[in-house]
């Protein structure tokens, strides 16, 4: 845990479509810790959309970001675009590689495994590519939230929230997150319980399921080709 005093940076990234809820929800949490400074990066500043068309514009450039106490990696389908982009992904190699954090929410856990930051680590990711962590060396853990050392990862979209709020009292103590918890008045009493696969009715999974079938065969290629780039043996995944 970071002592109250020492100034925090948390850098958020974004890039064309992203999932919104990926980033926001977290910057909620991230904007109400005490004593930091929240970076929205991008490689410009230029406005860009979310996956929905919701506009998002970047602060910071990511040439002119500070030393990091955590890096925001989200997911979205735009994930898939910067899967081979050095830039991204030697800035998620560099965090790593400074023993700060590294923090995923939902598909972003790709960005990290294409970054070669996954192996030997537990992690989770959206429901619907957690098969595709073993070609980046990784093992699942099944759980809303995963904290591997200095790797935090949280599975879908909504998980951010909880993967923020963890990483707050990684980051400023328990009483810290759960105030902001209290002020957000984050307690979920969802109307339907059809949140992960194991609950929701067969005919709704079986139509998400086919409704991201391209996507999904995309994201295989891909993290084939991250698999035979990184050396990671797959003949057993």
């Amino acid at each position: 845990m970071t002592s109250q005093d020492v100034h925090l940076h948390i850098g958020m990234l974004i890039y064309p479509r992203v999932d919104q809820i990926d980033f926001t929800g977290p910057f909620e949490v991230f904007s109400s810790l005490p004593n930091a400074t929240v970076h929205v990066l991008w490689k410009d500043k230029t406005p860009l959309r979310d996956i929905r068309g919701l506009v998002l514009t970047a602060q910071t450039a990511l040439d002119e970001a500070p030393a990091l106490d955590v890096l925001h990696v989200p997911g979205g389908y735009g994930q898939q675009a910067l899967m081979d982009d050095e830039v991204v992904l030697s800035l998620i190699r560099r965090q790593m590689e400074s023993g700060r954090y590294v923090f995923s929410v939902c598909t972003g856990a790709l960005l990290c495994g294409a970054a070669g930051i996954l192996r030997g680590r537990r992690a989770t990711a959206h429901w619907t590519v957690v098969d595709l962590l073993p070609y980046f060396g990784a093992t699942y853990g099944n759980a809303r939230v995963v904290v591997d050392g200095n790797l935090v990862s949280s599975a879908g979209v909504t998980a951010g929230i909880d993967g923020a709020l963890t990483m707050a009292a990684l980051l400023r103590g328990d009483e810290t997150a759960e105030k902001i918890q209290l002020a957000m008045e984050y307690a979920p009493q969802p109307p339907f319980q059809s949140g992960t696969p194991e609950t929701a009715p067969a005919d709704v999974l079986e139509a998400v399921v086919a409704q991201g079938l391209r996507m999904k065969d995309a994201r295989l290629a891909t993290a084939r080709q991250v698999a035979a780039r990184l050396g990671i043996d797959v003949r057993s995944v």
